[in-house]
């Protein structure tokens, strides 16, 4: 019993040992490059093809102005018409724009009813440009949507419906039109910033850079180190290879 009890010390002492460099992470779980990061985008647009649950063009005007717009610029005329379709409805369209996106690729988006639509389920959302921040589109979007609803109807009339029928998504239903304008190659400098700001861990992360490759790291505060790739090494491989490196988090 005296010999379990000792070899459960020693190993309870060894854990305490090691425990230190167990507390050690890879540069790339405690921080990230300043401006790569997701983008978000907004857009309204119309979707069409619902079964008589979109909105009504007497209760929704701008569904309306924007049917009639819209069909303007295609050549046909129908303002001061009756209709009252419902079959229309407004939405907005949200995506996200990860970071290095290129033109041509595809994200998901996701689309919310403006108005008095009673389910987007069904529905295509017609072309809609999506804007960032800054005002520029970086997206267009268009397709099927999707929504995480279910409905089931009975003989009598009566009706369920689980989810939220206006609500919905399109994967990869967006494509991007243009970059966000961060040249990683281009640049000679870049800046880590710690997700949980600290002076110390700050000043690890530069020493353990500059262990391995000198003179190319500096802590600016507590949050933000600065790098520059050193002689000719391209600055995604420079970055590359810093990410893996590890320093004890205080």
């Amino acid at each position: 019993m005296q010999k379990l009890l000792a070899s459960l010390l020693t190993a309870a002492a060894l854990a305490g040992l090691v425990s230190p460099a167990m507390a050690q992470s890879r540069i790339k779980d405690i921080a990230a490059i300043e401006g790569v990061r997701t983008n978000q985008l907004v857009g309204y647009g119309l979707v069409v093809g619902l079964n008589g649950t979109g909105d009504s063009l007497r209760n929704c005007p701008f569904t309306r102005q924007s049917l009639e717009g819209m069909t303007e610029r295609l050549g046909v005329n129908i303002r001061g018409s009756n209709a009252n379709s419902k079959n229309i409805a407004a939405i907005m369209v949200t995506a996200e724009l990860p970071p290095f996106s290129t033109p041509g690729s595809r994200i998901d988006v996701s689309v919310s009813s403006m108005c008095d639509a009673k389910s987007l389920l069904g529905g295509t959302l017609l072309v809609t440009s999506l804007q960032g921040a800054d005002g520029q589109v970086y997206a267009v979007a268009q397709g099927s949507i999707q929504t995480g609803a279910v409905s089931a109807a009975g003989g009598s009339g009566s009706s369920v419906t689980r989810g939220v029928p206006t609500a919905g998504r399109i994967a990869s239903g967006a494509t991007v039109e243009r970059e966000t304008g961060f040249e990683l190659a281009n640049m000679n400098e870049v800046r880590l910033t710690l997700h949980n700001p600290d002076f110390t861990t700050a000043q690890r992360v530069a020493a353990a850079i500059n262990q391995t490759y000198p003179n190319s790291a500096l802590a600016e505060n507590g949050t933000v180190i600065a790098l520059r790739a050193p002689g000719q090494m391209g600055m995604a491989g420079f970055i590359s290879r810093v990410e893996n490196l590890s320093v004890d988090v205080d």
